[in-house]
C-alpha cells in the first residue's frame, strides 16, 4: 500500500535517464542513474525493527549497503572508466531486484 507514487516515480528516472542518453549522446554527455537498496542511514535506522528485518530478508547478501558503496559506483560512472556507459540503471541493492 502506498507504493504507486514512489514506484512511478522511479519508473520515470529510468525513462528520464534513457531518453537524455538518447539525446545527448552526440554532445558527448553520458546520463547514467544509480538505484539504491537499503543504504544505512540516519533515515533507515530510524526504521521499525520489524520493517528492517523485513527489509533485511530480501537481499541476499545479506547486509544493507553503505554510503561508500553508492560513492564508488558515482566515482565509477564519473570516470573516464565508464566512458562507453550511457543510458543504464546501475542498481546497487546487495541483489535485492535479482
Amino acid at each position: 500500500m502506498g507504493q504507486t507514487n514512489y514506484s512511478a516515480a522511479k519508473a520515470g528516472i529510468v525513462g528520464l535517464t534513457k531518453a537524455a542518453a538518447k539525446e545527448v549522446a552526440h554532445h558527448g554527455v553520458r546520463v547514467n542513474a544509480i538505484q539504491l537498496g537499503l543504504i544505512r542511514s540516519a533515515m533507515t535506522e530510524a526504521m521499525p525493527r520489524r520493517v528492517w528485518d523485513a527489509k533485511m530478508a530480501e537481499i541476499p547478501i545479506g547486509r544493507a549497503g553503505e554510503a561508500s558503496e553508492i560513492a564508488s559506483v558515482a566515482l565509477f560512472l564519473g570516470s573516464e572508466l565508464s566512458s562507453y556507459v550511457t543510458g543504464t540503471v546501475s542498481e546497487v541493492t546487495g541483489g535485492r531486484h535479482m
